[in-house]
């Protein structure tokens, strides 16, 4: 008959326990021998102190010329011939084979395929754009086009993996988190890295906003903003049982047991990050229902926005950034809808006439508020599409000829506001447009002349895991100052 009865709590073991109490916990003393030849044994104390400085500002090393970034993901790869790098030699080669051979892209391709879409020169820099973007073009100055943009392969996963995480192929901490990890977020009371996709979930879903072996607080928070109702935007946002008082005290005495179920497990940073998660929903119940309501603006800002998805998870987008969100991501549907193999023209129109609109409602909505000069705004797919006419292949595009395959060598992204040259194009692709010939920019420049707008060296912006210091870059990546104003 025992004395007392066990607390079940003190009965579960973790392994890392079991080898400590076993055998005079020589397992742990070999454990702890392998661990620091591979130098595996740093990672608890960077952790912890990552997750101990949580989400609260941090000043960064440099001079920032950017506090927050909105990355306008086109996903599936809109054409660069189509949009903002015109190519008038594809009329003259229209139908025919190229002079020079087609480089090896997912699919075969044949002769040129001449743009469907008129280009015209804007603004006072007079930089050409399709007539597919004529109300973006109307912001040109504020606009720095990058046409000599390349990836590694064409193919969506690890082309979205090398946008979004740096490496194409292993688990890496995404950009947004990064940036938080780097800088936190100027509003405790929403989440600092936000993912807003229509519909559902890009290709590789929530990899591209995963935090990977940062501490689990700097993961991006995913909202289908096709919902309008804020209890399908956020799900569980109210509690409809209890009031204020009583689920602040059932929640710090939650917080109490899980500290001390944190305690015994070596405070894990994974665990921490969890608890924590419970603070911050709690907080959002009285902030977040206003940063989505965008009813709660004027009239004539919602008619600028225009109707539909795009207008108004753009709106939204602007609301969160102006109450602090440090890092926004907003994809325009779910899937690939860039992913234009066959009815290029038709694909790209209505596509184009979704995001058109409202993506130059938010340039002039920034700089009207101020805000453009420290928000730094990108817009791309993870690479462009070919200027050759993709062949009929089984199942990729119904045996028509009139779409365009993947390319990886050369495609334009754009960035605007937060310390950026306006009214800039950088480099060139040939003269058809399939490859980056002049300047070239590989995703890896990309990132880390994001980070020096940020104010981060990129090589010194480091965490150590397994032994090694690991950066967004990896050992790749320059600073591209002509970017810069």
């Amino acid at each position: 008959m025992p004395h007392h009865r066990p607390n079940p709590g003190d009965l579960p073991v973790t392994r890392r326990e079991l080898l400590c109490r076993s055998g005079m916990g020589f397992g742990a003393m070999a454990l702890g021998g392998l661990m620091s030849d591979s130098g595996a044994l740093a990672r608890p104390a960077r952790a912890d102190d990552a997750v101990r400085s949580s989400l609260a500002p941090k000043s960064p090393p440099m001079a920032p010329r950017a506090k927050r970034v909105i990355h306008l993901f086109m996903n599936g790869g809109p054409s660069q011939v189509d949009t903002f790098d015109p190519k008038p030699m594809l009329a003259r080669y229209a139908g025919k084979e190229l002079p020079t051979e087609n480089l090896r892209t997912e699919r075969r391709t044949g002769a040129a395929l001449n743009s469907p879409f008129k280009f015209k020169k804007y603004g006072e820099s007079g930089i050409e754009v399709s007539e597919l973007f004529s109300n973006v073009a109307e912001c040109i100055d504020d606009i720095c086009v990058i046409r000599s943009m390349q990836a590694d392969v064409p193919n969506h996963e690890p082309s979205l993996m090398l946008m979004n995480c740096g490496d194409a192929r292993l688990p890496r901490p995404s950009v947004g988190s990064w940036v938080l990890y780097g800088l936190g977020t100027e509003n405790q009371n929403l989440p600092g890295f936000v993912v807003l996709c229509p519909g559902g979930y890009p290709i590789a879903e929530s990899s591209n906003w995963k935090s990977a072996f940062l501490p689990g607080i700097y993961q991006g928070t995913h909202i289908d903003s096709n919902h309008t109702s804020l209890d399908k935007l956020i799900e569980y946002i109210k509690n409809d049982r209890l009031a204020t008082p009583e689920q602040r005290a059932q929640l710090d005495l939650l917080s109490e047991l899980n500290q001390q179920h944190l305690e015994r497990r070596r405070r894990d940073a994974e665990l921490e990050s969890r608890i924590q998660s419970f603070e911050l929903a709690f907080r959002m119940q009285s902030e977040a229902a206003d940063a989505f309501d965008v009813s709660r603006e004027p009239e004539h800002v919602r008619q600028r926005y225009g109707e539909g998805v795009h207008g108004r998870q753009l709106l939204i987008a602007r609301r969160l950034l102006e109450r602090g969100v440090r890092y926004l991501q907003v994809y325009h549907g779910n899937g690939q809808p860039w992913d234009n193999h066959d009815d290029i023209e038709d694909g790209h129109r209505r596509l184009a006439g979704q995001c058109d609109r409202p993506i130059a409602a938010l340039l002039r909505d920034l700089k009207e508020r101020g805000m453009l000069d420290e928000t730094l705004v990108i817009w791309g797919g993870e690479f462009g599409r070919t200027p050759t006419v993709e062949l009929p292949t089984p199942g990729a595009n119904a045996g028509k000829m009139n779409g365009r395959d993947h390319n990886h060598y050369g495609f334009t992204m754009w960035m605007a506001g937060g310390g950026v040259k306006g009214g800039h194009v950088h480099g060139a692709t040939d003269e058809f447009g399939f490859k980056a010939v002049e300047n070239p920019v590989h995703i890896h420049d990309l990132h880390a002349t994001m980070l020096h707008l940020l104010g981060f060296d990129h090589e010194q912006f480091t965490y150590r895991y397994a032994g090694r210091d690991f950066r967004l870059t990896d050992v790749h990546g320059r600073v591209v100052h002509d970017l810069i104003a």
